[in-house]
């Protein structure tokens, strides 16, 4: 049935819909990998978490790589993340996702693999989970003096602030020339020494008005991480402070995350209802909360809110319960079922 019906397939959990609200900036898809002996192809769309960790979302399992099958999936994806693309797309492989799902064989059955994409996302989240406690619990001493390292030591994460200091590091190898100056805007050239008789030269621009430093090499603008060209010439401008703006939020280590608070699906059991409406109802309820949560009063109607919804539930339960009472005294609970499965198979039929 599934070789002959089933031509393209696509889920994404709720932790990663959540998760694409912050990292949306560049997502990479492939479809590299044949699965298995049912001879579908699986394309997953990975993107960069705050501590430059891979991380999944979503996936999808296709019959064969024509273009309307791509229309749809792209389609139906960017549906599931709420109608935002990301900034940039890339079609290369994600060697994490192709380690973990290098040992599914010709032979092995959907089953099989959907556990695997399970366990992988699972291996993601916790990786996340231990980066983020790392984070709140230690601290990377800073190499230097510089007040600007101690500005991105108490901003960023762990693997992001090694990157700083990697840079501040090759800034003792930049040699800086002021060319010229004008009303508070100023050019430079840093040489870099990359060998005993090699120097590779960038112009670096810095307006002192605006606080605004640009480095041809455009690290800032691929990374998010100051280049050591940028760094030298706020050396020689003796800059103390970076402005803000070089400063982001992406690679925070204290911004709250609504996605770490959602379970992925391998929590869950596998297809159950139970976890698919559970699943809808925390994506839902997680915009309701964060909004909530910005004044006392917006938190209390919430509240107020929640007493009243959670009074209807348990009356309508109630209620439902005392009518499954008086169908079992009728004598009729075959009738019963009946019609309760009836109806389930006309939903199902209606969604599919």
């Amino acid at each position: 049935m599934l070789k002959q019906h089933r031509k393209l397939a696509f889920w994404a959990d709720a932790r990663s819909r959540a998760a694409f609200e912050y990292f949306e900036d560049v997502i990479s898809f492939d479809t590299t990998y044949n699965t298995n002996r049912y001879n579908l192809v699986c394309g997953s769309f990975v993107g960069v978490n705050h501590h430059g960790q891979s991380t999944l979302l979503g996936c999808s399992l296709m019959k064969n790589e024509e273009i309307e099958s791509f229309k749809w999936l792209f389609q139906c994806w960017l549906h599931c993340m709420g109608e935002n693309a990301p900034k940039g797309f890339l079609t290369d492989q994600c060697a994490s996702m192709k380690k973990a799902l290098e040992y599914i064989t010709w032979n092995s059955s959907l089953i099989q693999f959907i556990k695997q994409y399970d366990n992988y996302l699972g291996s993601r989240e916790q990786a996340e989970r231990e980066s983020d406690a790392a984070d709140f619990h230690t601290v990377i001493p800073c190499a230097t003096k510089s007040s600007i390292e101690a500005q991105f030591q108490d901003a960023y994460t762990h693997a992001k602030f090694r990157e700083v200091q990697a840079q501040l590091r090759g800034k003792a190898n930049c040699i800086t020339r002021l060319k010229n100056s004008s009303l508070g805007y100023s050019v430079y050239e840093v040489g870099e020494q990359v060998s005993s008789s090699i120097f590779n030269k960038f112009v670096v621009t810095y307006n002192s008005v605006a606080a605004e430093v640009k480095c041809q090499c455009l690290l800032f603008e691929s990374r998010g991480i100051l280049c050591r060209h940028a760094l030298s010439v706020l050396s020689f401008e003796q800059v103390s402070q970076v402005s803000p703006r070089y400063i982001l939020e992406r690679w925070s280590k204290k911004v709250k995350r609504r996605h770490t608070h959602i379970k992925s699906s391998h929590d869950e059991p596998l297809m159950e209802p139970r976890s698919k409406r559970f699943d809808q109802l925390v994506f839902r309820s997680q915009n309701i909360c964060e909004f909530a949560s910005e004044s006392e009063e917006l938190t209390a109607i919430l509240h107020r809110a929640y007493d009243n919804v959670m009074a209807e539930m348990e009356s309508l339960k109630a209620k439902r319960k005392g009518t499954s009472s008086l169908s079992h005294e009728d004598g009729n609970p075959l009738t019963s079922f009946k019609a309760r499965q009836g109806f389930e198979q006309e939903d199902i039929q209606k969604i599919g």
